[in-house]
């Protein structure tokens, strides 16, 4: 039940790897540290990953708030849903395209989301079947798009701004991970994955670079341990760069950039 959600924000990326889930769980925190209601909805049905990341124990499973619809499970104040709430580690989601559609649209609207002024879809990595039913029956406010610096991700970046723009659903812009390494030694930062790709996208769309995360070990550990960063270390350089980015996409839905609905386009 989507009708008492003010905005829904997909995060999105070209490929997998490039640390889509975990922009999405500290965004929610960030936003949510920013006095939001929000609410996250793993929207990606073949490798859900935000129960681990978000510490909740295996086997949750969410009770009925009616006879039509789930209650989600609250982990650091968020209310989730995710598919690992209804199966096991072990099972594979063998399922064709429509099926997986059809199980997002389950998820999003028979959970009890109440009133929540974000909503934060985590999206499967591409441009398939799930991101075109999350545009034909949600209306998005817009998407952030999560890359790397490398060519060949940047490239799948582009392909990911380019079918929200055919989903008539606004870019708010682009968040850049691994952007630096920097030495546990010496201090030394190198970026060896490349320099300025994502602020070049973004340049090339018209929209913002929302910011650069470090090659940091501590935001892997932290989301392996369930204590995401925001969480880990909200007085952190790295709760303070997603504090930043949720203020960015903050202003951005109040600017008004999700203000009408999605157009599906196929050419």
């Amino acid at each position: 039940m989507l009708d008492q959600v003010k905005y829904i924000v997909a995060v999105a990326s070209g490929k997998g790897g490039v640390g889509k889930s975990t922009t999405a769980v500290n965004l929610a925190l960030a936003l949510q540290g920013a006095g939001k209601k929000v609410g996250l909805l793993d929207a990606d049905i073949y490798g859900p990953s935000i129960a681990m990341m978000l510490g909740v124990p295996e086997g949750t499973r969410p009770k009925a708030a009616d006879e039509k619809h789930f209650a989600p499970i609250e982990a650091h104040g968020l209310k989730t849903m995710s598919m690992a709430y209804l199966v096991t580690d072990q099972t594979p989601m063998a399922w064709r395209g429509p099926m997986a559609a059809g199980a997002l649209q389950q998820l999003l609207g028979q959970t009890m989301w109440g009133e929540l002024d974000v909503l934060v879809v985590d999206m499967p990595p591409g441009t398939g079947d799930i991101q075109l039913t999350l545009a034909q029956k949600a209306q998005v406010s817009g998407a952030v798009i999560v890359t790397t610096p490398q060519d060949i991700a940047l490239l799948d970046a582009k392909k990911g701004i380019e079918m929200f723009l055919k989903v008539k659903i606004p870019v708010l812009g682009i968040v850049e991970n691994m952007a630096m390494h920097i030495c546990s030694e010496c201090g030394h930062s190198e970026a060896i994955f490349g320099d300025g790709g994502g602020a070049n996208v973004a340049q090339q769309y018209e929209t913002k670079l929302l910011g650069s995360l470090p090659l940091d070990k501590s935001i892997r550990e932290n989301g392996d341990a369930g204590l995401p960063s925001v969480v880990a270390d909200a007085e952190g350089q790295i709760a303070q760069h997603y504090g930043q980015i949720a203020q960015s996409v903050i202003a951005e839905l109040q600017a008004g950039a999700g203000s009408a609905g999605p157009e599906i386009v196929f050419q």
